[in-house]
């Protein structure tokens, strides 16, 4: 298993794989969470997308933004067809690790607040939630920022 950037030619993948991942959301909220309408072509030239390849198949991917005092987790999916076999924790042990090694001390996330699962499981490995707003782009949408302190190696 190895994460690697997503190129140019991995645009259809990314936008593929994101869609079926949210696709539970999508349902629960009846329209279809951000990231899933999200044009990928520019944060894959800004190298922001990360697949996760298990054995030539891609298992998931994240959306990895780099600030000046923080890394910003925009997305996290993993194909239905390997979801519960440990890829999203997986990749965020991966992001853990990225940012000792571009010297980041914090990974920050937002999500929706209906997306209970992910929350606890952010919580689970050290988020620490830091407020609740409403959605700028989804009037009656509340999300929930959540922020993990990395301890300097």
């Amino acid at each position: 298993m190895t994460m690697k950037p997503a190129s140019p030619d991995d645009l259809e993948r990314v936008a593929t794989l994101t869609a079926a991942a949210y696709q539970p959301y999508t349902e629960l909220f009846g329209a279809p969470p951000i990231p899933v309408a999200e044009d990928y072509t520019p944060r894959i030239a800004r190298g922001e997308v990360w697949l996760r390849e298990v054995a030539d198949e891609t298992a998931g991917l994240m959306v990895v933004e780099q600030h000046s005092d923080h890394l910003l987790l925009y997305s996290i999916a993993v194909s239905p067809a390997f979801q519960g076999g440990g890829h999203g924790l997986a990749m965020l042990h991966w992001l853990e690790g990225k940012a000792h090694e571009w010297a980041q001390r914090e990974i920050r996330l937002y999500t929706n607040a209906l997306m209970e699962r992910n929350i606890a499981l952010y919580s689970a490995f050290g988020f620490q939630e830091t407020g609740r707003r409403p959605n700028p782009y989804r009037p009656g949408w509340t999300l929930v920022d959540m922020t993990k302190q990395i301890n300097a190696a």
